[in-house]
C-alpha cells in the first residue's frame, strides 16, 4: 500500500493520532506512546484494506460445469471484524450468504473475500448486509441471494449504554429468497443449526 490514502501522507496520519493521545489526556512522548502513531496507522492499513479492493472481482470467475446443481448453496459462520462508522468502534460478528445458482458456481473462499472486502470498511451492518446481497447477485445472477449478519457492536458495549451480551441481526433476502417463504425458511433452518452448535 502507498504513503498516501486520499492525499493524506502517514506523517499526517500519525500526527493526528499524537493530537488523539493528547486530547484523552496522556503524553504521546512517554516511552509507552512514542511507537502508538505508528502502530495505530499500520493497523488501519489492515482494519481497513477493503477500501483498496473490488468484491465484484472475486466473483468473476464462476464455474459452469456442475451437472445441473441447481439448489442452494450456504457457506455459513464467515466470521468477520468491522468499525462502526459513527464511534470507529469494532463489530464483530458472523455473515451466513446462500444462492440458488442458475447455471454457475463460484469458489467459496470468494464469497468469504467479498464478506471481508466489504467489512474492511467504516460500516454500518445494515449497510454491509445489502452490500454483499447486492454484490453476489449483480456478479452471479443467481434466481436468489440469502444474507444473515450477526453482530456484537463495541460501540454499544464499551460506550454509551454499555450492555454486554446483545447481538444485531440484520438480514436481505433477493429474488427466490424474498419470494419463495420455503426456500427462504430453508436458507433460515441451515443458518439456525450452526446459530445452535
Amino acid at each position: 500500500m502507498s504513503d498516501t490514502r486520499h492525499d493524506v501522507t502517514r506523517a499526517q496520519a500519525e500526527e493526528a493520532v499524537r493530537t488523539l493521545l493528547k486530547w484523552a489526556g496522556d503524553d504521546p512522548a512517554r516511552e509507552g506512546l512514542l511507537d502508538t502513531p505508528k502502530r495505530v496507522a499500520k493497523a488501519y492499513e489492515d482494519w481497513f484494506s477493503g477500501y483498496a479492493l473490488d468484491p465484484d472481482e472475486y466473483l468473476a470467475r464462476t464455474f459452469e460445469e456442475v451437472c445441473g446443481y441447481d439448489e442452494m448453496i450456504v457457506l455459513r459462520d464467515i466470521e468477520y471484524e468491522s468499525h462502526c462508522e459513527h464511534h470507529m468502534a469494532p463489530i464483530i460478528g458472523k455473515v451466513h450468504v446462500g444462492y440458488l445458482p442458475d447455471g454457475k458456481v463460484v469458489g467459496i473462499s470468494k464469497l468469504a473475500r467479498v464478506v471481508e472486502a466489504y467489512a474492511r470498511r467504516f460500516q454500518v451492518q445494515e449497510k454491509m448486509t445489502a452490500q454483499i446481497a447486492n454484490c453476489i447477485q449483480r456478479a452471479l445472477a443467481p434466481r436468489g441471494v440469502g444474507v444473515v449478519v450477526v453482530g456484537a457492536h463495541e460501540c454499544m458495549t464499551t460506550r454509551g449504554i454499555h450492555k454486554r451480551g446483545v447481538s444485531m441481526v440484520t438480514s436481505k433476502m433477493l429474488g427466490g429468497f424474498r419470494e419463495d417463504a420455503r426456500t427462504r425458511a430453508e436458507f433460515l433452518r441451515f443458518i439456525e443449526v450452526a446459530a445452535n452448535r
